[in-house]
């Protein structure tokens, strides 16, 4: 991996100790090329289980690729990912879900949307009755459940996405900047469900533009800078005290500028 600057203490101590929890995914290599252009470069990284990692960087740095490359939804032309261990396959997939930036609804209710993706989870009957109803109650809709889901407001359509997403029990949810386009309103209606979430087990990995953001909900926080890692460590650190020269830029408002 190239031009990576990650936290790497000179002497021991307790807070730098190896973090024991599982590697649920992993990228080696990770790369992506399309008509001769190269998008992303060389990317090494491991996600850990329960974690919640923001990805940052300016437009065109490969976040929302990276993204879709870890998801599965494009194939990369160099490198690999893993899935615990295994290439990620079809049904590796099954164990993830992605929310995007601008939500992806069925012509359908607000409850049918539910049902359909929970019906393709297997599940049926009162069961999944149960788990629509307690979807619609923490995305604050279940006054919307029979309202068709492409009329709802922005805000309620991101959150139904969201619960949608989360229903079907992944073991990690990609968000590609959920919030973006939001009012702090419901950016933080969002960002409490992502916190529930994690805190109910669900490993995050989150791409955002919002330093803010990433301060509220990072643990450790990936930079991208023309499709390469320029800096990881801890979410705090990253963004209060970076080392690399397109973080710094970020955290002071500048346009950095490659020599």
């Amino acid at each position: 991996m190239r031009n990576l600057v990650q936290d790497t203490p000179s002497a021991p101590s307790i807070t730098a100790m190896p973090d024991a929890r599982e590697v649920l995914l992993e990228t080696r290599g990770l790369g992506f090329e399309t008509n001769g252009h190269r998008l992303l470069f060389d990317v090494d990284l491991k996600i850990r289980r329960g974690s919640r990692t923001v990805i940052m960087g300016p437009n065109g740095a490969g976040k929302s690729l990276l993204l879709r490359l870890m998801h599965g939804l494009i194939s990369p032309t160099h490198g690999d990912v893993l899935w615990r261990g295994h290439a990620l396959n079809k049904t590796g997939r099954k164990d993830q879900a992605m929310v995007f930036q601008r939500p992806v609804l069925l012509r359908r209710s607000a409850k049918a949307n539910l049902k359909f993706a929970l019906g393709v989870r297997g599940e049926k009957g009162e069961k999944r009755n149960g788990l629509i109803q307690k979807a619609l109650a923490a995305a604050g809709l279940s006054h919307l459940a029979n309202r068709p889901a492409r009329v709802l407001s922005g805000g309620e359509q991101q959150r139904l996405a969201t619960v949608r997403a989360l229903a079907c029990q992944p073991d990690i949810l990609f968000l590609d900047e959920p919030t973006a386009s939001l009012d702090p309103t419901s950016t933080a209606a969002i960002e409490q469900l992502i916190l529930e979430a994690n805190a109910n087990g669900i490993t995050i990995v989150l791409v955002t533009h919002d330093a803010g953001q990433a301060s509220r909900l990072g643990q450790e926080l990936i930079f991208l800078q023309d499709g390469e890692i320029a800096e990881t460590g801890p979410a705090q650190r990253v963004l209060k005290i970076p080392r690399s020269a397109p973080a710094r830029a970020l955290r002071d408002g500048q346009l950095y500028v490659k020599n």
